[in-house]
């Protein structure tokens, strides 16, 4: 653990089946008591903090720096949302679960009132935004969205694996933009990226708008002159060298050959180009290949750079919340099934007082905050 970010590498082997049950009853009776307390959209809001997230996973017991807590936590709200009426939903999930969003975003529409097609927009641009227009070297296989039935306010958590290094990176998705769309990102910092969600990636979307609109033709003669131009400074390079330093282009760029396929996309998306960031997003077509390609092209050509600062943004260290009831590997002590049953009985009770009347619930809410210190630090 660093203290500017959580590193989540994976980890093998399941949650055994006891220990899995009182996860999902601490889990469950957490999360009603802090709806009880603040609601389900602040709920929301404190999930879309990636370390918040992170502090609750270890609180249940999952391991502090495991890429499995962001499943097992996502999993079990999700079975708490849909069988009790919290004022929250989450659809999706892990692999072939992904693919489930627009069925459960249906179904629940009609009863809760919701708007099936803005849940599915949102969801698109955030899996657009952290798969295609961020290349970090890490692909999607969780992509949950989280919404309250009542505001309708929407997150997105979804999390992607490098392959190569086996660690994974969580993305925590707060708003409708592909522009800076993330409230947080928890991994391990890199150099070697593309990031075109970036603000400072604004004027390059501008320019693959207008690429995009010129079809696969002067897509491919651009795309073969700034394969050439590779490792090479142009005359405007030149001239900014002599105002700002510049970071080597070819650290970021690799030629990429104008294939029929990424020729004919150019050409489908040219019939109907996008006109704004949201429609870049949603183009059908879209992936990261092109994206980076349009990248180099806008850099090299035009001298209009994406940004290659990595978003990782973290500054809490959450790993003193592993010490409430230990973790699931022994880290950093065996899990502790007698405590963890404690407080699960204690915030019931809480729970209950607290549904009496607001004297008894400032009462509950006092004995909470004792017994968490005495669990936490005896």
């Amino acid at each position: 653990m660093c203290a500017n970010y959580a590193d989540l590498p994976l980890h093998n082997g399941h949650v055994p089946k006891y220990m899995l049950k009182i996860m999902r009853d601490l889990t469950d009776i957490i999360t009603k008591f802090i709806i009880d307390e603040r609601g389900p959209d602040n709920f929301i809001k404190a999930l879309s903090d990636p370390l918040w997230f992170q502090a609750f996973n270890n609180v249940i017991g999952m391991d502090w720096d495991s890429s499995g807590s962001t499943t097992v936590l996502l999993s079990l709200l999700k079975n708490i949302s849909q069988i009790n009426d919290l004022g929250f939903l989450i659809l999706g999930g892990k692999g072939k679960h992904m693919l489930n969003v627009r069925e459960e975003a249906d179904y629940f529409s009609k009863k809760f009132d919701l708007d099936s097609n803005k849940i599915i927009k949102f969801s698109k641009v955030a899996a657009r935004a952290d798969s295609s227009f961020l290349l970090d070297g890490y692909e999607i296989y969780i992509h949950s969205v989280i919404i309250s039935t009542d505001n309708k306010n929407i997150l997105v958590i979804q999390q992607g694996m490098n392959k190569e290094n086996l660690m994974a990176r969580r993305y925590h998705v707060d708003k409708f933009s592909l522009e800076a769309p993330n409230s947080g990102i928890t991994g391990i910092k890199t150099e070697n990226i593309i990031d075109v969600t970036s603000e400072k990636s604004r004027n390059a979307r501008k320019l693959f708008i207008d690429l995009l609109s010129e079809g696969g033709e002067k897509f491919r003669n651009n795309l073969i002159q700034a394969n050439n131009l590779l490792g090479k400074k142009s005359l405007d390079y030149f001239i900014e060298q002599q105002q700002m330093k510049r970071i080597e282009i070819n650290k970021y760029y690799y030629p990429i050959i104008p294939s029929k396929k990424l020729l004919e996309a150019v050409n489908e998306i040219a019939k109907n180009p996008p006109i704004n960031d949201i429609e870049l997003a949603l183009t059908p077509k879209i992936g990261p290949q092109l994206v980076r390609a349009l990248s180099l092209i806008s850099d090299v050509i035009y001298s209009v750079p994406v940004s290659h600062k990595d978003p990782v943004n973290l500054t809490l260290d959450p790993f003193s919340y592993s010490f409430a009831i230990g973790g699931k590997d022994g880290i950093p002590y065996p899990f502790d099934a007698k405590t963890a049953k404690e407080a699960i009985e204690f915030l019931r009770n809480a729970l209950e007082e607290a549904k009496i009347n607001n004297n008894v619930r400032k009462m509950a809410m006092q004995r909470l905050s004792s017994f968490i210190k005495r669990v936490r630090f005896e």
